[in-house]
Order: C-alpha cells, then sequence, then structure tokens
C-alpha cells in the first residue's frame, strides 16, 4: 500500500480549519449609519449646555413652582363651585320632598272616610238597604254560549 505518502504530505490536512478566521460585517442595507459630529459641534452642544448657569435653571424652577400653584388655586376654586351647586341642588331636593309630603297629607285628609261621607250626604246619597238590592235566581241548567257555540263558564 502507498498510503505513506499521505502521512507525510499535507493532503490530508486542511490548514484553513486552523487559521484564523476573517470577521464578516453583517451590513444591512436598510440601517442608515449617522455621520459623527465634528467637534466644533460638540463643542457648541457643550457649550450650550453649560450656558445655562445656576441662576436661569433656579428661575425656571420658580417659574414651575408658581404655576403648579396657580393650577392648584384654580382646581380648588372649581372644586368649591361644584361643591356649592351640589348643595344647592340638595337644598332644592329637600324642599321638594317637604312640599311631597304637605302634598300627601292634604291628599290624605282630603280623601279621608268620613269626608267621603259628609260629602255623600251632602249630595243626597244614602247607603243601600237590604230593599234596593235585587237578587237574580238563576238554574243550573242555563248555560251561557258565545258566537261561535262555545260554552262560557266552565
Amino acid at each position: 500500500m502507498d498510503n505513506l505518502k499521505y502521512y507525510n504530505d499535507s493532503l490530508a490536512y486542511d490548514f484553513e480549519m486552523f487559521m484564523p478566521k476573517e470577521k464578516k460585517q453583517n451590513i444591512r442595507d436598510n440601517i442608515v449609519v449617522m455621520p459623527k459630529p465634528s467637534k466644533k459641534a460638540q463643542q457648541r452642544r457643550r457649550a450650550a449646555t453649560r450656558a445655562l448657569s445656576p441662576t436661569v435653571t433656579a428661575i425656571m424652577c420658580v417659574i414651575f413652582v408658581l404655576a403648579a400653584l396657580c393650577g392648584n388655586i384654580a382646581l380648588r376654586i372649581k372644586i368649591n363651585e361644584v361643591n356649592s351647586e351640589i348643595n344647592d341642588v340638595k337644598a332644592a331636593v329637600a324642599e321638594l320632598d317637604s312640599e311631597k309630603t304637605a302634598l300627601e297629607v292634604e291628599f290624605q285628609r282630603r280623601i279621608s272616610y268620613l269626608n267621603l261621607e259628609t260629602k255623600a250626604v251632602e249630595l243626597g246619597m244614602k247607603k243601600p238597604s237590604k230593599d234596593d238590592v235585587k237578587y237574580i235566581r238563576v238554574n243550573n241548567k242555563n248555560i251561557a254560549k258565545d258566537s261561535q257555540g262555545v260554552i262560557l263558564g266552565e
């Protein structure tokens, strides 16, 4: 066998497997790389942020606090107005309830039994006596039928 030449030759080894691999950059075409700002632009930006002195910051804080206080006062005024409207409506409801009670008392007074009886006597009405009642005698054989011939009362 002539396999000995393969042991001494480099054909048996793939040396590229042992070589350091090159890093492939995955560049996507939908990503836009923004250019970095120049040093002058960075310096201008830093200067602008430094320009806000502590006095300006303090003034802005004071303005913010005053605006918050004014908003709080305005909301409290609105709450007081709504509460007064609620109290007015409650007073109106209480007044209507008392009026309803007075009307119910008046209604009960007007329809009382004694008032009805005196009014009936004034109009000439009287209680029925036994002579005023007329009785009708019906035999069991009497049957009532409707227009279609169906017996009623069963």
